[in-house]
């Protein structure tokens, strides 16, 4: 594979967009594809998140996710990305409402992923040291993806909820890459 290609998972905080990076990538790096992670900025953000965010945590954020994708991209045939500028900006919405400088750059922007995969709440979130447990600012965000994806008309794949275990499978096919590495065929005449 010669072109470039940026995949990015879309969902509220919880619901297994960074296992589902990991396990893809791994995937990816099978098939000999040369392959990185843009791991979820938020983590590193030194301003409040989750419910205390504000609209320059949320700047920061999504200007950080940015740069991390274009150096990634610089450097790798594949990118996964753990977030995308479209679910980062939701969380921007759901404190501060619809930010019209921001609504551009969010539009161009997602036109920059070749694949965007939205993955559905299964379960409550966890508490793993960052991540808010609320299950009801969970289902806000996640609302609020959706009300973007379809007001910014974001052309998106929804992950199916009963098939987790076929969903890896489900993004290389989307995405048009084999499900498994060619065979080498050892007895081969030379």
């Amino acid at each position: 594979m010669d072109a470039k290609l940026k995949i990015a998972f879309i969902g509220s905080h919880g619901v297994g967009k960074t296992t589902l990076c990991f396990d893809l990538a791994a995937r990816l790096k099978r098939l000999d594809l040369a392959v990185d992670l843009v791991k979820e900025v938020a983590r590193a953000c030194p301003l409040p998140i989750n419910q205390d965010t504000t609209i320059e945590a949320q700047a920061w954020i999504l200007h950080t996710q940015i740069a991390e994708e274009l150096a990634a991209a610089s450097r790798y045939q594949v990118v996964v990305c753990d977030r995308s500028v479209l679910d980062n900006y939701a969380y921007l919405t759901v404190r501060a409402g619809r930010q019209p400088e921001y609504d551009a750059l969010v539009r161009r922007w997602v036109g920059t992923y070749d694949g965007l995969f939205k993955v559905p709440i299964m379960a409550a979130p966890s508490f793993d040291g960052t991540r808010d447990v609320s299950a009801a600012f969970q289902s806000e965000v996640d609302r609020t993806i959706d009300a973007l994806v379809d007001d910014l008309d974001v052309s998106c794949h929804r992950l199916d909820p009963q098939h987790r275990d076929g969903w890896v499978d489900e993004v290389l096919k989307a995405m048009s890459l084999p499900l498994h590495p060619p065979q080498i065929d050892l007895f081969a005449a030379r």
